[in-house]
């Protein structure tokens, strides 16, 4: 489909990380996600290294194992992770957009000799704890706190809905420390104090390790904090990063949503011919055409724009809000195409617009996204 033939402004690398992963998706993927979504599962240990031997983590990272590959590349990448499922995308996402990119922007050359390589490979999984069970979209207002005990560090607090907690190995946790204001800290998961319990009966994102991490006194030595910034710039940054993957992202779930309608129209029969030729049917799928295109086509303004080094928050927060949200109404109208059919496992679509539910959410609530824009707007700060 996909009339605007965005991907012809893709270049032959980009076209060549898209086919490798797509392939790597249908076969190896897509045949296990209804099950894992069933049963609320997600193979974590098998799959790192599998996705560290293509390369897919942290792989718009330079250096230590990474690819350093462009923005656009990535985001190709992220799109075709999430056109099988949101809980693919949002592990990559977590491994080397949050804590492979917060040790390599902010770590010092030891803690990224000693992660960086290891996680490139899958061989080391990694998660980012800066979301508290009272706070979400205040991180400013975090109670998590570091102290200083010697030449020690002292860790006590609580994070919650952590990507890949209980699965990790390390731990990039922000924290308030007095007179100094929010630090990150690189902490291996197997030290005492440190545990992670995984949150359950969730209706969205279930092939996906979502978990809680408790900080009991967790005793870290003095080289276990990022060297290279203070405040909530770090994990904001962080964030940025994971937003633009979620932009693309979003891309790829609505996508397959829509191929799943078009395929039903063609061959679903009711009154006598396929339900695709009756009026109201085009009419949907031609406007699932329109958003998907529209959105492929901010996706990749703000990836060349990303390449070029002139990206924006703004325009990141412009991307995640508005193919979010137009991933979700592309599901939601697939499942009417479908009807009753939309409902189950058979098909993708239910899977994918309950994933969309959480993606709407994290990395930035819409109302968050929307507020960001409306300062950009008109200049006043609606935070405050």
């Amino acid at each position: 489909m996909d009339v605007l033939r965005v991907d012809d402004g893709l270049t032959g690398e980009e076209r060549m990380v898209r086919d490798t992963v797509r392939a790597f998706v249908a076969e190896k993927i897509t045949p296990r996600l209804a099950q894992w979504f069933e049963d609320g599962t997600f193979p974590a240990r098998e799959l790192a290294p599998e996705l560290g031997k293509l390369g897919l983590l942290g792989m718009h990272l330079d250096g230590y194992g990474c690819a350093g590959a462009s923005a656009v590349a990535y985001g190709v990448a992220c799109r075709e992770l999430e056109a099988a499922d949101s809980g693919l995308r949002s592990f990559v996402s977590v491994q080397g957009s949050l804590a492979m990119a917060a040790i390599h922007r902010f770590g010092s050359e030891e803690q990224k000799t000693a992660w960086l390589p290891r996680m490139a490979a899958g061989e080391a999984i990694g998660c980012f704890g800066l979301t508290e069970p009272d706070r979400g979209s205040d991180p400013g207002d975090m109670r998590t706190r570091a102290r200083r005990d010697g030449s020690d560090w002292v860790l006590d607090g609580a994070k919650m809905w952590i990507t890949n907690g209980s699965v990790a190995d390390v731990a990039v946790v922000w924290a308030r420390v007095e007179d100094e204001g929010i630090r990150g800290f690189v902490v291996p998961t197997g030290t005492p104090g440190f545990s992670a319990s995984d949150i359950h009966r969730k209706m969205s994102l279930r092939a996906s390790v979502t978990s809680e991490l408790v900080l009991d006194g967790v005793r870290l030595p003095g080289d276990a904090v990022l060297p290279g910034v203070t405040g909530l710039k770090g994990p904001l940054s962080c964030l940025s990063e994971a937003r633009y993957g979620i932009l693309w992202g979003a891309v790829g779930a609505g996508r397959t949503c829509y191929e799943a309608a078009v395929e039903y129209a063609r061959t679903r029969e009711q009154f006598g011919r396929p339900i695709g030729a009756f009026q109201l049917t085009q009419e949907k799928l031609a406007w699932m055409e329109v958003a998907l295109g529209q959105a492929g086509l901010v996706a990749l303004h703000i990836g060349r724009t990303k390449d070029e080094g002139r990206v924006t928050p703004q325009q990141v927060s412009f991307g995640k809000l508005a193919n979010v949200r137009a991933a979700i109404d592309v599901a939601r109208e697939a499942r009417t195409i479908l009807g009753a059919n939309g409902i189950t496992l058979e098909y993708p679509v239910i899977r994918h617009m309950n994933n969309l539910e959480s993606v709407l959410t994290y990395e930035g609530t819409q109302e968050v996204h929307l507020l960001t824009l409306g300062k950009a707007i008109t200049g006043l700060d609606a935070f405050r």
